[in-house]
This record gives structure tokens, C-alpha cells and sequence, in this order.
């Protein structure tokens, strides 16, 4: 293990900061996830993720990850600058104008440690399947990861690549569900409900993994699972249960802090909540 799990759990909190400060400064952008998904993304690139100094658009010889949920921008900036790829002091420039970093991802603003321009929901899986046929073309042994949520799963486009995948037997991708059961307008089960998505992609011939989300010792755990599972001829689905606005009170498990910005009080009391542990920007 490259870090101890006290460890992963600082970097998470400041993290967290990070995200409602930057949500706070431009008055928009979507924090409920960002909140949710911020121990997913510190164990991904802190602890799993085989990644090289710098950053090149291939990416060749090193894994990639690609967001298929842009609107969770916030946390992916933050712990894409807590990584190294650009000074955190950046992040006072979010949703601002000339930023690089835009409320959805976007390539042509030329931020390291972004591959492709996402928000648009449902293609982040369809992608991804094209990187990792590269990589197997290239004989590049590294794995490519996804991250999606929940609610995103009502796009077909989804589906068309569930069943592509496993056809073409692309086993070295693994995806992960931001399975916290909101979207924007309510809770998933009455927006369009999922059913079961374990027993959904089961049948269409996935590995199909579940996990605590907000539990960084079990987030490793399973994301190390599934790379131990990669190569086998089935691509990786991790259904990860996590809680919207996860380390804040008053926004957990609420599909109203989907996409809206804390006023100055509320950032207060979000601030007293999470601990400041690397600085901040």
C-alpha cells in the first residue's frame, strides 16, 4: 500500500473543503456528488491507479480514468491538483471566466488530467471501451476505470456499451456506479427507477462488485478486487454506495444539494466540518 488509510482519509477531507469552497466562490456548480465520490477519486488516483509524472493525452503505459458524470467537476479538479497535475491555487478559478476549469470537464481548455469532454451523461462507458481496445491493440497491459452515476444509468447509451463490452470481451476496463440513489429532480426510484442493477449487469456478463463508498478502507479493498479481476475476459462493474454530500450534514442523502451552491453561513458550518489537512488553495 502506497499510503495508510489515515492517510487517504486526510487528503478526502481536504478534498471536501475544497469542493464547497469552490462551489461557494461562483455560486453554482453540483456539490451533493462531488461530496460523495471524494474517497472513490482519492484511492483511485492516491492508492490504485498506475499513473506517470506529467500528463500526455495517450497515456500509454499507465492507467486512465475517465468521467463520465462531468457535473461532479469539483471533486475531480480538486484531487486532479492535489495529484500533482496543476497548482491547487487553480482552483480559486472555478467556474469563472477564462478558467480552465469549466462546470464540465472540456478538452480544449488543455487541463492536465483531462481526457475528454464530459457532462453530456451516458458516453463516459462508450469511451472508455475504445481507450481500453487501444491499449489491448498496443499490447499496453494498464487498465482503464469509469465513473458514472446512478442516474445516469436512464441514458441508453449506457446499455448499448454494458453490451458491447462483454462481447468483445474487454477485460481490462473497470466502471464504478455512484450508486447514492438521487438525481437532480429526486430520488432514482422515482425518477426512473433502476431495479437491480447487480443482478442488470450480471446478466449482461459483467463481474459485478458492491462496496460501501464512503469507507476508504473498503473502497481500496474493492477497487483492488477488481483489479485483480481484470484480464479474465469479463469487463468490472463496482456498484458503490455512497451518501450525496457525504461529510456534510445538512446536504447528506438531500437531491437538493444535487446542484446547488452553499450561501456564506452554510459554507461556514460545512467548513466546521471538515477538517483542513493539506491547506487550503
Amino acid at each position: 500500500m502506497k499510503h495508510e488509510i489515515k492517510e487517504l482519509e486526510s487528503i478526502a477531507s481536504q478534498v471536501r473543503r475544497d469542493i464547497v469552497r469552490m462551489v461557494h466562490s461562483c455560486q453554482s456548480g453540483h456539490p451533493g456528488g462531488s461530496l460523495g465520490c471524494a474517497d472513490f477519486l482519492v484511492a483511485l488516483y492516491f492508492e490504485v491507479m498506475n499513473r506517470k509524472e506529467g500528463f500526455d493525452m495517450n497515456g500509454y503505459g499507465e492507467d486512465l480514468f475517465f468521467l463520465s458524470n462531468g457535473h461532479i467537476s469539483p471533486v475531480f479538479y480538486s484531487v486532479l491538483a492535489h495529484a500533482g497535475y496543476f497548482d491547487k491555487s487553480e482552483l480559486a478559478t472555478f467556474r469563472k471566466l477564462d478558467s480552465r476549469l469549466q462546470g464540465h470537464p472540456t478538452t480544449h481548455e488543455h487541463l492536465p488530467g483531462v481526457r475528454i469532454a464530459s457532462g453530456s451523461l451516458g458516453q463516459g462507458m462508450s469511451v472508455a471501451i475504445g481507450a481500453a481496445l487501444a491499449k489491448k491493440l498496443n499490447g499496453d497491459k494498464s487498465i482503464v476505470y469509469t465513473l458514472h452515476g446512478d442516474g445516469e444509468l436512464q441514458e441508453g447509451q449506457i446499455w448499448e456499451a454494458a453490451m458491447f463490452a462483454p462481447h468483445n470481451r474487454v477485460d481490462n476496463l473497470i466502471c464504478t456506479v455512484d450508486y447514492n440513489g438521487q438525481q437532480i429532480d429526486g430520488p432514482t426510484s422515482q425518477v426512473l427507477s433502476l431495479g437491480d442493477l447487480k443482478a442488470k449487469f450480471a446478466a449482461f456478463d459483467w463481474v459485478v462488485l458492491e462496496s460501501e463508498g464512503n469507507d476508504m478502507a473498503q473502497v481500496v479493498k474493492v477497487l483492488e478486487e477488481a483489479k485483480s479481476l481484470t484480464g479474465q475476459g469479463k469487463p468490472i462493474m463496482i456498484l458503490l454506495k455512497t451518501g450525496m454530500g457525504h461529510g456534510v450534514d445538512y446536504m447528506m442523502g438531500s437531491h437538493k444539494w444535487h446542484g446547488a451552491a452553499p450561501n456564506d453561513a452554510q459554507l461556514a458550518t460545512a467548513l466546521a466540518q471538515l477538517e483542513e489537512t493539506l491547506g487550503d488553495y
